[in-house]
C-alpha cells in the first residue's frame, strides 16, 4: 500500500521544528527537517479535523456527570 503524500508545511515552521528536542537528540535523527515536517503535516491534519486524530472520540457530559460531590 503506498504511502500518502506529505502535506507542504511552511519553510519557516520546518526549520524551527527541525531544532530537535533534548529527548529526539538523545535518541538521534537521520533527518530532523523531514521529521519537523512530518509532525507539523499531522499536527495541521489533527487541528483542522477533530477525527483525523486515532482513538479520537467526543463525549457529551454535562457538568453534573462529571463533577462529583466532594466532602
Amino acid at each position: 500500500m503506498p504511502e500518502e503524500p506529505v502535506p507542504e508545511v511552511d519553510a519557516e515552521r520546518v526549520a524551527d521544528r527541525a531544532e530537535l528536542l533534548p529527548e529526539e537528540i538523545e535518541v538521534g535523527s537521520d533527518d530532523p527537517e523531514a521529521q519537523a515536517r512530518a509532525i507539523l503535516a499531522e499536527s495541521d491534519e489533527r487541528s483542522a479535523s477533530r477525527d483525523a486524530a486515532p482513538d479520537s472520540r467526543v463525549e457529551h457530559r454535562t457538568s453534573d456527570e462529571v463533577v462529583s460531590d466532594l466532602p
